[in-house]
């Protein structure tokens, strides 16, 4: 735990604590009101995560219209405000265009995104309860879990009782993942196989 975490471990932390660690020292989120650092990334994680982006950004990162379907913005490692306890930075989130017609800008960014993938690493608790229900709370539409010591991804849908999980792959397989399920994606790009020629 960082200094800064341990000073504000008799009180919940704030916006104003996290702004104030340095931007290039600022690797932390707030989690039930617990000013946290993240784990370094593995190189696992942080393959599957460009692999990820690559592949989605390609394809659904543009306007709508054309070859590909387009109509989604994308980020990595952004601040994001879920309420006044809950600032995390997700691995990748994709906002909607038809939503959000510009870029989503701002530190933290404060219009909630319509997808999230977590990929699993030393904060696996955090990733599979606390902010998966922070998610659910904030009726965020999709939640993915990719698992590179596994080699699988789940895919998660908002229901007003919680997270169904509607797809649960592995590498080897080829899938229509929500909300990008417009096209067929292989699992095994993110952790490491090369992308069929199109």
């Amino acid at each position: 735990m960082s200094g800064v975490a341990k000073q504000r471990a008799s009180k919940p932390a704030t916006l104003e604590d996290l702004l104030a660690i340095p931007e290039a020292d600022r690797r932390h989120e707030i989690i039930d009101g617990e000013l946290l650092e993240k784990g370094a990334a593995t190189g696992e994680h942080g393959g599957a995560q460009a692999d990820l982006v690559t592949a989605l950004n390609h394809r659904f990162g543009r306007r709508p219209g054309g070859r590909w379907p387009g109509g989604w913005w994308f980020a990595t490692e952004v601040e994001i405000s879920f309420a006044p306890a809950q600032v995390y930075r997700p691995d990748v989130v994709g906002w909607r265009r038809e939503r959000a017609p510009q870029r989503p800008t701002g530190v933290p960014i404060t219009l909630l995104p319509d997808w999230i993938c977590e990929i699993l690493s030393t904060n696996r608790r955090n990733d599979l309860v606390k902010k998966k229900r922070t998610h659910h709370q904030c009726q965020v539409p999709h939640y993915w879990i990719v698992d590179p010591a596994e080699e699988t991804l789940a895919v998660h849908r908002w229901g007003p009782d919680g997270y169904i999980e509607i797809l649960a792959a592995q590498r080897g397989e080829i899938v229509r993942a929500e909300p990008f399920d417009a096209i067929a994606f292989h699992v095994g790009v993110l952790f490491g196989d090369d992308e069929p020629e199109e």
